[in-house]
This record gives C-alpha cells, structure tokens and sequence, in this order.
C-alpha cells in the first residue's frame, strides 16, 4: 500500500524536475511513511512512499523489470500474486522481491496492457515502457484505489491524492462549478471530474495509455446486473458462503497483522465470522459507539466480538471530536465530501492503527445485495406511484407540514425525503432519497450568477454518463449498478481510503473481491430485496454463522447525531462556518436562504442536518483551498 505520483513530458527531451516530484512525493507521506523511492527516465519520473505490507524489507520501488527497460510504482494489493508469481517463473521471468506489485512489471512484459485483467486486487499503478516509450496508468475494477491527473502544458501529472497534484507548477485551482452543482447534488464529487477545473479522475476499471502524441483510455472492466435465471436458491446460498469465505482468506494475506473493523453490522460481521475461521491468533475488531443510544451499535460490535472471542478494542465518539479533526479531514479529503462519517471512519482508523496496519471492513454488501433504506423506498414506491395524483399531493402536503424531530433519520425525516423525490424516474428518485440538494432547493440556495452558469447544465449528469454503460433490464438492477458507480465509489470508497491512509492504515474490501462482485450482480434482485426484506439472500446465506442478534436487525448505517450535535455542542462551530462571512461573501450562495435554514435548524423548527452539513464542509473546503 503506497501513494504514487510522477510526471511525463510528451517532449522526449524535457527533462523532469526532480525537486518539484520530490515534493509532490512528501505531500503523500502519510500514504506510506514506511519508505520513499524516485526515478526519473527521460521524460518520465516516477515516485512514491510506501506502507509495507508484502515483503516489508525488499518490496522498494520503483520496481524494474530484468533489463531495466520497464519501470513500475504501485498502490494496492494483488491478492493472487503468488499464483501469478509462479507462472511467470515457468515462463522464465525472474524477480528480484517477494512484493506482490512486482508481478504487474512482469504480467506487462508478457501480456502488455491486458496485464490488468490478469489482476485480483485494489491498485493503482503507472508503468513505464522505455522500449515503446510510453506510459500506462491503471486503476482496479471497483475503483477502491484513487489515481488523480492533470494534463497541461505537454505534461501529464497524476497522483493517489489531488493535493499532490496542486504541488505542481501551473495547476489551476479554479473551482469547477457544474462539480460544484453535483456536490450539492450527490454530497461528493462524481468522477471524472473533481473540484478543480484543472484536476480529473481515473474512472474505476479504466486505463490509459500515453505517448508522445496519443494518449488513449480504455475501460477494461464494469459491473453487468444481468441476473442468470433458473439457479435454485439452496445452490446460491452455498456458492455466496463459499465465495465470500475465499473473499476473506485471500484479503487476509500479509506479512504483517490483520484486523477487522466492526460495526456490529451483518457485513463486518460476516467478516469476522470468517477470518476467524482461516487465521489461527484471535481476530482483532475495532469498533466506535456514541453516548446516544440511538446511534450506539456497540453492543451488537461486542455480541459479535464475544461469540468469536477476539481482542476487541473501542472508542466513544464525542462532539468536541468533530471540531478537532474538521481542519484535518478536509485536508485530508482534498475536495469536498459531505458524508458525516468519515468523521468515526477516521477516528476508528486511528484506534486500529495502534495495533495494526491492515483491517479488513464490510463496504460493498449492501449495494451488492440490497441493503440500503432506499431499496425499500423503491418497493413502496412501485405501490405508490398508482395512487391518483390528488391524493399524492395531499400526502405530500401533509408530511411536508410535519413538525421537526430531534433525531436525524426518524421516519419523519425519512417520510419527507420519500416524498420529496417519489414523482422522478426510479434512477433519478433513488438519488434524491440519498442526496441533499434537489433542484427546487438549489435555486434558493445559489447566487443567481451561479444559477445563470449553470442554465445548461443537466443536474442529473452523472446518472445519464452511467446508463449509457448500463445493460440492466430492471430498474432496481440499474439502481444497484448506480449506486455502485457513483455512491460507492465516488463517496464510500474515497471515505474510508483517505480516512484510513491518513493514518497510515490499510483497509480491505473482501465483497469487493471482482470474482465476487460478478457473483453477486448474477443474483435475481427479488433475492436480494425481497417485498421490503433487504438482503435476503445474504442474511439467510450468514444465518448459520453469526449470531441471532446480527442478522436479525435491520440496517442502522454508519452515521453519527450530527443534527442535535449541531444544534447543541457544535451550534457555535456551525455557526462560525456557515455565518462567519466566508459563504455570505463568495458569491456563490443566496446569503438569506442559509441564515433561514441555519435559524429553522438551531430553533428547533426543521431538522436541516443534511442540507447544513454540506455547507459547513465547503466552507472549510473553501477557506483552506481557494
């Protein structure tokens, strides 16, 4: 596990600044504080810091094949290096360490790019071809490893973060305003873009291909909801134990120990279930709890704990917590990202970090089998959308008119999110169910001069980019494959990636394991979310191996009382943010419309958690980046 970066000039003979790449290499420090490497070819330089996991004493890179033609650096892990190891060694390769990333450098010699498909694993990788002069970047097929880039000035520049990007000479940090409109629409940023005009993303299961007059990218891998009819129920339930049990037992190699995040959710504790089944020391689980009970999980994280005997450690998470790492986090994100938990993701990873380097945690199977509140919502929804027009209204009217509550996602806040979206398409309606900016609420918020940039501008952009790739027959499978491409990815997965390797801690996804994940987008979806029965089939596949507790609760999500926190220990935190005169002065905003939303929130009078939080984030995006 490491942070990249590197440079290549389309001009053969421009050299590269060693001093400007060395500095884009210590912005990623904490991505790999364990070791540092560089090399500068001709027109290409190459650098990074690793965290070392495989190999901690020999794995350096960059990593060179025998005749020092191709040169590699590598994020991530390839789980079926070994195998892949051996069989280049019958083909006469011979290696230098026993790292997993240097299987790439010799998959490349034997396969070139189709390399990648070879590949089980999380990477991002950028190779250099000094035969064909030619540079190849990769990102793995879930996108759980980030690669940035830049092209300007007959340069291409690319990085594990967009800060070490913004190191280099010329970069603009000018805001990208229709990424800003699907920031309030999403609540994170869609890839390709970001939110620097200049800045763009590798899209997950893509790789390009750079020469000094072409540069190519190709998507080598995507996600096909086409569920395979006639398999029999019992057959699924075995193969999804099995393959989730080997999901497991590859993500737990490493030459340094393992442990698992916790939630007491059915996925970690799936998780723990089986690693505790391939690892001969007890598993190590990490867990955060809140002293409110609503959005306390730790009970059922010691449950799980207990019934598999593992050394368990926990954390309760504290308001004055959220102002202390709320100037850390956004340096640490880069770009705005307005889902809360990011805030108990990094302070998890924090605590997992005292004892370990690799954790393994549960993201992934509720998009893959059907887990999330907004599944529901699309069942009733079917039901409802045949009830006659006047009488939609009226319940409209009626629950929009409902009194505020204290919690955060009470069923009246929920009741108002259904039917603030239920009237759009299923694909457009499961994104407003999410998100915290529609449209209606956009105009009241931005300036007009923002509104009139953004007059031809389709909100719903990223959606549409989606579908066009997207096979699926049925709605829901198309609202599965979204939520993998844009909620997941884009906003889970940049989550737990930068919360984690800021502190220096790797985190794997067994139900990302790509074998799997096509297992799973082969099963029917009324096996997944059966009438409003989410996850059916995964439940009734763990019943045997965790506990009665885990897999008979509902999904709680890992979220945190952010709405009463605002209204109470953090008011004159959010107040400073959103008050202090940095948003009233942008020009981006309508300055009334969030001091009326701020006022209604702070009396009590409407629960404005989800449209203030993202505010609060671009505000202190805004004062440290623009």
């Amino acid at each position: 596990m490491c942070g990249i970066c590197g440079i290549f000039h389309f001009e053969s003979g421009r050299p590269v600044d060693e001093g400007v790449l060395a500095k884009m290499c210590q912005t990623l420090a904490h991505r790999g504080p364990d070791d540092q490497g560089m090399s500068v070819v001709g027109p290409v330089g190459l650098a990074m810091q690793r965290l070392s996991i495989i190999d901690v004493a020999g794995g350096r890179q960059p990593i060179w094949n025998e005749d020092g033609r191709i040169g590699m650096v590598f994020n991530g892990e390839i789980y079926n290096f070994q195998d892949l190891r051996e069989d280049l060694k019958r083909r006469g390769h011979r290696f230098q360490t026993r790292t997993d990333g240097e299987v790439i450098v010799h998959l490349y010699e034997t396969f070139g790019v189709a390399c990648v498909d070879h590949l089980r694993g999380m990477f991002a990788f950028a190779l250099w071809d000094g035969g064909k002069q030619q540079l190849f970047l990769a990102r793995d097929r879930l996108g759980i490893k980030p690669l940035y880039y830049a092209l300007l000035d007959g340069s291409l520049i690319f990085a594990s973060e967009l800060k070490s990007l913004l190191v280099y000479p010329g970069v603009s940090r000018e805001m990208d305003v229709q990424a800003f409109s699907d920031y309030l629409t999403f609540e994170y940023v869609p890839a390709p873009k970001t939110i620097f005009r200049a800045v763009r993303k590798l899209l997950p299961g893509e790789h390009m291909v750079l020469r000094a007059d072409d540069c190519k990218i190709h998507r080598y891998w995507d996600p096909c909801f086409e569920p395979q009819q006639g398999r029999d129920e019992k057959d699924l339930l075995e193969d999804l134990r099995t393959g989730l049990s080997e999901a497991v037992r590859t993500h737990l190699v490493s030459d340094v120990p393992v442990g698992v995040l916790l939630s007491g959710g059915l996925d970690s504790s799936a998780l723990v279930a089986f690693a505790s089944h391939h690892l001969e020391d007890r598993v190590r689980t990490f867990s955060i709890g809140f002293q409110e009970s609503d959005f306390n999980e730790l009970d059922y994280a010691r449950t799980v704990a207990k019934a598999f005997d593992t050394e368990h450690r926990e954390l309760i998470v504290e308001p004055h917590m959220v102002q202390d790492v709320a100037e850390t986090l956004v340096g640490v994100l880069d770009e705005p990202l307005a889902d809360a938990s990011v805030i108990p993701t990094y302070l998890v990873s924090q605590l997992a970090r005292q004892d370990v380097k690799v954790v393994l945690s549960g993201d992934g199977g509720d998009e893959l089998f059907g887990g999330y509140r907004t599944y529901k919502a699309y069942r009733i929804a079917q039901v409802y959308r045949k009830v006659p027009g006047i009488v939609r209204r009226g319940i409209r009217e009626l629950v929009q008119a409902l009194p505020a509550s204290e919690k955060d996602f009470d069923l009246v806040f929920q009741a108002k999110k259904f039917t603030a979206g239920v009237e759009a398409a299923p694909e457009i309606a499961n994104t407003l169910w999410w998100g915290a900016y529609g449209e209606d609420l956009k105009s009241q918020l931005l300036s007009d001069d923002v509104k009139a940039s953004l007059a031809t501008y389709e909100p719903f952009a990223p959606i549409f980019e989606h579908l066009k790739t997207c096979s699926a027959p049925d709605a829901l499978d198309r609202i599965f494959y979204l939520d993998l491409k844009l909620y997941l990815q884009d906003g889970l997965l940049v989550k737990v990636d930068r919360a984690s390797m800021a502190n220096s801690l790797e985190v794997r996804l067994p139900f990302l394991d790509h074998p799997f994940v096509e297992f799973a987008t082969g099963i029917p979806n009324d096996l997944k979310v059966r009438g409003l029965h989410t996850k059916y089939l995964l439940r009734k596949a763990l019943r045997p191996l965790v506990p009665p507790a885990i897999w008979k609760r509902g999904k709680r999500g890992f979220d945190l009382p952010l709405g009463r926190w605002l209204r109470g220990e953090l008011r004159e935190f959010a107040r400073d943010a959103l008050l202090g005169g940095g948003l009233e002065d942008s020009g981006l905003f309508q300055p009334g419309f969030i001091r009326q939303i701020c006022d209604e929130h702070f009396a009590g009078r409407h629960n404005h958690r989800q449209l203030l939080w993202p505010l609060i984030v671009f505000a202190n995006w805004r004062q440290q980046y623009a």
